[in-house]
């Protein structure tokens, strides 16, 4: 049976704000010995490009470089879903964070033996993101 979208994704929330959120998810990442690649500001690019949209979102793009190894070495297709993104955005009166689990992601590629990796990576991402939210 296909997954559902809330199956496929890990969402947390928090009654913090979007400034506050993603001070700690920067520190959340370096604490679980990931790399922090890059920060897209979405809403701003987007204005940069004369389209309104008036919510923030901002988008995390992290990496674990030994993680990323053991994936690529199986199987290199899998560059074309890394790094992890982790979402940050504003939906009413909460901040929420989310991802897409990497255990759903990896297993597209059909490569035996990654589930471990996929399962280590996911448990480090959803603390990464419970961390920043509480």
């Amino acid at each position: 049976m296909a997954e559902t979208l809330r199956e496929r994704l890990f969402v947390a929330e928090s009654a913090r704000s979007m400034d506050e959120v993603c001070a700690a998810l920067e520190r959340s990442i370096a604490e679980h010995k990931f790399g922090l690649l890059h920060v897209h500001d979405v809403t701003g690019t987007l204005a940069k490009k004369g389209v309104v949209f008036d919510r923030p979102v901002k988008v995390f793009d992290v990496c674990n470089p030994h993680q990323a190894k053991k994936v690529l070495d199986a199987n290199v297709l899998i560059s074309t879903v890394l790094p992890c993104s982790i979402s940050v955005f504003r939906e009413g009166d909460r901040t929420r964070l989310a991802f897409v689990r990497p255990t759903v992601m990896l297993a597209m590629f059909e490569s035996p033996g990654l589930g471990p990796v996929a399962a280590e990576v996911e448990a480090s991402m959803r603390s990464i993101v419970e961390t920043a939210a509480r």
